[in-house]
C-alpha cells in the first residue's frame, strides 16, 4: 500500500504504479519522470511504495516553459512551434528526463488540467527507453475539473510505463 498518499490514491491508481514498478525491478531497469500538469504527482507516488520504489531515479517537475527548457533541454524554439502541450515537446521531455539521469525509461507529461489556450483536460504523453523512438499519447478529457484530470493522466501515464516495459519483455 502506498503510505503519505493513501487513501487519496484509488485502488487502481496504486495497482497500476506496484506493476510498473514491478516490472522494472525484474527487468533490473530504472525510471523518469518528466511532469507539467501532473505536478510530480506520478514521482511521488511511485517513490511511496515500499520494497519497490528503488527502480525509480529522478523526477522533473517542469511546470513553466523556462523549466522544460532550463531542465530538460527542450528546445525553445519547439515550444514556440508546437506549443508546451504538444506531441513535440512531451517526446522533448521525455528524451530530456532520459539524457539527464540515470534511467532507462521515462515517461513525460503536459496538458491543460483545466483553462488554457488550449481545450480543458488536453494532455499529451510520451514514454521513451533509451535508444529507441517515443511511444506518444493525446488525450482530452474534457473540463472534468483539475483533479480528475490529473489523475486521468497518472492513470494514462502508468498504463504507458507499463504497456512500454511489457513490449520490452516481449522483444527478441
Amino acid at each position: 500500500m502506498a503510505e503519505a498518499l493513501d487513501p487519496a490514491v484509488p485502488d487502481d491508481v496504486e495497482r497500476l504504479a506496484r506493476e510498473v514498478l514491478a516490472a522494472a525491478c525484474r527487468r533490473d531497469l530504472r525510471l523518469a519522470t518528466a511532469e507539467s500538469c501532473t505536478g510530480g504527482l506520478l514521482a511521488s507516488l511511485l517513490t511511496d511504495i515500499p520494497g519497490l520504489s528503488h527502480v525509480f531515479d529522478s523526477g522533473f517537475v517542469t511546470y513553466s516553459d523556462a523549466a522544460k527548457i532550463a531542465m530538460l533541454d527542450v528546445p525553445e524554439t519547439l515550444i514556440a512551434t508546437h506549443g508546451a502541450v504538444s506531441e513535440a515537446v512531451a517526446v522533448a521531455m521525455a528524451e530530456g528526463a532520459l539524457a539527464r539521469s540515470g534511467a532507462h525509461l521515462a515517461v513525460a507529461v503536459t496538458g491543460y488540467a483545466d483553462k488554457g489556450p488550449g481545450p480543458a483536460g488536453l494532455v499529451h504523453f510520451a514514454c521513451t527507453f533509451r535508444d529507441a523512438p517515443a511511444r506518444h499519447r493525446k488525450e482530452c478529457f474534457g473540463a472534468v475539473g483539475r483533479a480528475e484530470v490529473r489523475l486521468a493522466a497518472m492513470r494514462v501515464g502508468l498504463r504507458l510505463m507499463r504497456d512500454s516495459l511489457e513490449t520490452l519483455s516481449r522483444a527478441p
